[in-house]
């Protein structure tokens, strides 16, 4: 980035010169454009001929750049000391030309010479902080990016000053590839700028190449730590270091004792266990919320702990294959919260897991029903809670065998809600029950209306719908494999995953030259994720990439791939592979701006 921005500047120097010399000499318009082409296209004999024609007016000193460098391109030494000399004559205090004349000599292997000019310069700087930037800046210029960083440190002292110029020198650091001297300005910077904290992690999460760096980053944290126990920023950093490592209980020794040591509320480690569930280490935040639970009912993170480790719980126990004692247990726990805190808008979360666990779980479809049915009626709930309530009822209106409840329940949401996102989810939920029904005229109706929906994942949702519908009721045979794959779709509905399977594998029985083979296969993809068997998933999402080109469920394939690589298999080549392929060839997906954006966070960009 720096190399680029420095042949910007020098471009737009030499532009600005030639527009001078234009006005002053009548020049041909285009000259200066053409010995430019003949610079970049790296024929440096025609760009040389234009250029000392170009400096050698008075008023063109901002082609000294590019005339410098074409002439030390062409090795032709003594020509560039000259100018550079004559430069110094004329401008005594400009810098840059005693720079470039230390870059000459750098070129010629004079290393003595060039570093005696730049220690120099150096060494007459005054007490400016513009002066200094400057300087490095020049250095910059002349690609030498150590004396940028010399000229920078011995800023600092002149100004007094250890934190001066830690952006420039990050930057430079990073440009570098500097590891150690990176993770030391961020050790030494972070204390009184810790609104760098989130750049500084995605910067060294970009440099690091393996566990030695670490490693090595850890032993500078620990070294600070030791001189600075109480300060969080180091603490955050550690545990950071730690989680990037996949170290999660390392991470939580460390912040237990910083809790510890300070006699702190909790607020470190409370907003640091978001990021233990995010990365999936579930038991390692349950022993974080269980540690501020033990901290007492007064204190202010006792409530959301324990909600959230509920929640986490929640996570935990309805992936895979659940086990119907622990969610029963689960349950009770909920229960237990709606006990303490009544049922009110404030509880609602509580009451709406509750739910979910008797109609999916428990096999109580008809308790979470009336459940649902008291909330919606809970003084203090706003109109979209309430819509979403109705919502999450009307499925429950489907376990309890109620098709025509939930019907309208949708049908009231969709028109209280006309095309707001919540309308919409009504709306296809609508089109859902239909084509679960068998109904699928009706069902592609609504779908078409929805293809237009503000919300890409509805209107997604609703086009694929659709063209499975009408792909697969040209005849009266593909229509009777529709309605068996509709049945395998309700049973997954009703979290029977196996059945689902068992139904899905009959189709082909049934009607061996049905149409649904790639729709078939991206079901089964979605029951083996949702039960965590992601090696299956991957091995039926390929085969749908491969044999099914065309197909409808394509690009979603490639998608659902590249993120179960990327999130759950940890293997980052093979997700940029699939991430790329669907950018390549299906550029009109609508996981195609997601995609993009997440293949240049893989490969680095943008950081």
């Amino acid at each position: 980035m720096t190399r680029f921005i420095v042949i910007v500047f020098f471009f737009i120097w030499a532009q600005s010169g030639a527009q001078n010399f234009r006005q002053n000499r009548q020049l041909a318009p285009d000259e200066s454009d053409l010995a430019i082409q003949f610079y970049q296209d790296g024929d440096y004999e025609k760009a040389a001929v234009i250029f000392e024609k170009l400096f050698a007016n008075p008023n063109n000193e901002g082609y000294f750049d590019i005339y410098f460098n074409t002439l030390l391109k062409l090795k032709r030494y003594d020509v560039a000391e000259k100018i550079v000399k004559k430069q110094i004559k004329q401008s005594p205090q400009a810098e840059i030309y005693e720079i470039a004349l230390g870059k000459l000599y750098q070129e010629k292997g004079d290393a003595q010479t060039a570093n005696k000019i730049f220690n120099d310069v150096i060494a007459k700087l005054p007490k400016d902080e513009f002066k200094i930037r400057m300087l490095a800046n020049n250095f910059y210029r002349f690609e030498n990016y150590d004396f940028a960083v010399q000229t920078f440190k011995q800023g600092r002292k002149i100004l007094s000053d250890d934190k001066a110029f830690a952006f420039e020198l990050v930057n430079i650091y990073r440009f570098k590839k500097d590891k150690p001297m990176l993770m030391q300005e961020y050790l030494d910077i972070l204390p009184s700028t810790p609104q760098l904290l989130p750049q500084a992690e995605a910067v060294l999460a970009m440099v690091f190449e393996d566990k030695s760096d670490y490693q090595a980053f850890q032993t500078g944290i620990l070294k600070k730590i030791q001189k600075d126990p109480d300060a969080e920023i180091y603490i955050q950093l550690l545990t950071w270091n730690y989680i990037q490592q996949q170290e999660y209980d390392m991470a939580l020794r460390q912040l237990i004792a910083f809790d510890k040591r300070t006699k702190a509320d909790g607020a470190t480690l409370f907003n640091v266990i978001y990021t233990f569930v995010d990365n999936g280490a579930y038991e390692t935040a349950i022993k974080a919320y269980e540690y501020l639970l033990s901290k007492g009912k007064d204190n202010q993170y006792y409530l959301p702990a324990k909600i959230e480790m509920l929640n986490t719980k929640y996570s935990i126990q309805t992936k895979g294959k659940y086990n119907t004692a622990d969610l029963d247990l689960l349950a009770k726990d909920y229960q237990v919260l709606m006990d303490e805190n009544g049922k009110n808008k404030n509880t609602l979360f509580a009451i709406k897991k509750w739910a979910t666990l008797q109609a999916y779980y428990l096999n109580a479809p008809k308790k979470a029903e009336l459940a649902l049915e008291e909330a919606i009626k809970m003084p203090g709930v706003s109109l979209s809670d309430v819509g979403q309530i109705k919502l999450d009822l009307g499925d429950i209106y489907i376990l309890t065998k109620q098709p025509w409840e939930a019907f309208l329940v949708y049908e009231q949401v969709s028109k209280q809600f006309e095309g707001q996102p919540i309308g919409n989810e009504a709306r296809f939920k609508s089109a859902k029950l239909s084509f679960y029904q068998g109904n699928f005229e009706y069902s592609n109706g609504q779908c078409l209306i929805l293809k237009a929906a503000t919300s890409q994942l509805i209107a997604n949702d609703a086009l694929n719908l659709s063209l499975l519908i009408s792909d697969n009721t040209q005849n009266p045979t593909d229509s009777s494999a529709l309605k068996m794959y509709a049945d395998a779709e309700m049973l997954l509905f009703r979290n029977l995953p196996t059945q689902s399977v068992q139904k899905l594998d009959s189709i082909s029985i049934a009607y061996p030259q049905n149409s649904l083979s790639d729709a078939i296969l991206m079901s089964k993809a979605k029951i083996f994720i949702k039960s965590d068997d992601f090696q299956k998933a991957t091995a039926v999402l390929k085969k749908i990439t491969e044999d099914f080109k065309d197909g409808i469920w394509t690009d979603d394939a490639l998608f659902t791939l590249a993120d179960l690589y990327e999130k759950k298999l940890n293997d980052l080549p093979q997700a940029k592979i699939y991430f790329q392929k669907l950018i390549t060839d299906y550029p009109g997906s609508m996981f195609s701006a997601e995609a993009r954006k997440r293949f240049r966070n893989l490969r680095g960009d943008g950081v």
